[in-house]
């Protein structure tokens, strides 16, 4: 007996705009000073002052026209392009600066799928404006965010998550690409292989092997032939080739974890500095709790010596832990059980996991206990 084949379904209903900041932390470091934006600007610090190390966060347009790209290596940078402006970036500045951002998206809609801090989805298919254009929504929210961060940032809409994604990439900056149900498949077929989410570094080669260079190369391809060299991903693609993405926005991501780490360009080298670090970054992870409103059950202790070896031990607590003196009481125990500083520490780090919101109150039922234990004792 043959498999029978179903029709693909495609949900073309929806209305979905993909925003995307445009360099986001260096544009935050031109609009603070408005001369680095003369100058290729790269958001690291300089390989001068960390012997070689470090990456790359973002880097201004000017400074891609020399290669330089995010997660590359900072002396890379710097060797491509010498006279670049290097500037460590200000993550707590730029925090907030998301969440400004993202106030505005919430005067449209309450469905916002959060994806990094410089990106998110919306779903205006119904919208706090009742609004039928998402185009409309789309240059509003543009426009807010210019009016009031004074940032820019480039915005794709169509019917799916994933065409919004790429429409949102196909003009920067300040580029506004509309994907509708009808032009789909011809705006697919004539992307690069490389432009499709998902198509990573090492799946190129492996493509190009196979004749596969454009969407109209990968659209001939059957589904069987796809599933049989790239997996899953092959399933996926077969689909996506065609247009069809039918997740939704998802409003309840939420964050799995909170956590600060500092790496030293001076290793730690005793265990009073090491502690007081700890004590500050167990701080700082309360603070942004506190913001977030969480509280978590188990808490991470991440040591990274000289050498680079790296050690990381948790503890899965009972209870819930949220405040500062109960977060470095947690460390200090999972410190002592490590402890050797003779390598030198050049990074610490504390997260709390296993979150959830405040409103989940510490309860602990005596499952020793026999009989109701919601049951209140009598006096």
């Amino acid at each position: 007996m043959t498999g029978l084949q179903f029709p693909l379904k495609n949900d073309t209903s929806r209305k979905i705009i993909h925003i995307d900041m445009d360099a986001f932390f260096a544009s935050v470091e031109e609009r603070d000073r408005p001369e680095l934006a003369k100058h290729p600007l790269v958001i690291a610090r300089h390989p001068s002052d960390t012997g070689g190390r470090g990456v790359v966060t973002t880097a201004n347009y000017l400074a891609r026209q020399y290669g330089i790209h995010s997660a590359m290596s900072a002396q890379k940078a710097y060797e491509l392009c010498p006279h670049a402006v290097f500037v460590p970036g200000n993550y707590q500045k730029y925090r907030e600066i998301s969440r400004q951002v993202r106030a505005i998206f919430y005067r449209y809609t309450d469905l916002v799928e959060v994806v990094s801090i410089d990106e998110a989805y919306l779903d205006v298919t119904e919208n706090k404006i009742q609004s039928k254009s998402a185009i409309k929504i789309a240059k509003l929210i543009q426009h807010d965010i210019w009016q009031e961060v004074h940032l820019t940032c480039s915005a794709g809409v169509s019917y799916n998550k994933f065409l919004a994604k790429l429409a949102s990439d196909f003009e920067k900056p300040r580029g506004l690409t509309v994907v509708m149900p009808q032009e789909a498949i011809a705006f697919l077929q004539k992307l690069p292989i490389e432009k499709f989410h998902g198509v990573g570094k090492k799946t190129v080669p492996k493509m190009h092997e196979l004749g596969i260079f454009t969407g109209a190369d990968l659209y001939e391809r059957s589904e069987a032939t796809l599933i049989h060299h790239f997996g899953k991903m092959g399933y996926s693609l077969y689909r996506k080739v065609r247009g069809i993405h039918n997740a939704p926005v998802n409003i309840s991501r939420e964050r799995k974890s909170i956590g600060k780490e500092n790496t030293y360009g001076q290793p730690l080298a005793t265990e009073d500095e090491c502690l007081s670090q700890l004590r500050q970054l167990s701080n700082a992870v309360a603070e942004s709790l506190k913001k977030e409103q969480k509280h978590g059950k188990t808490v991470v202790v991440k040591i990274r010596y000289a050498d680079y070896t790296t050690i990381t031990k948790r503890v899965t607590l009972r209870e819930y832990v949220f405040r500062k003196e109960e977060i470095f009481s947690q460390a200090s125990v999972i410190w002592e059980e490590i402890l050797g500083v003779e390598k030198g520490i050049r990074l610490l780090g504390v997260t709390v996991t296993n979150l959830d919101p405040l409103t989940y109150e510490n309860i602990v039922l005596p499952l020793w206990e026999t009989g109701n234990p919601y049951e209140k004792s009598k006096p």
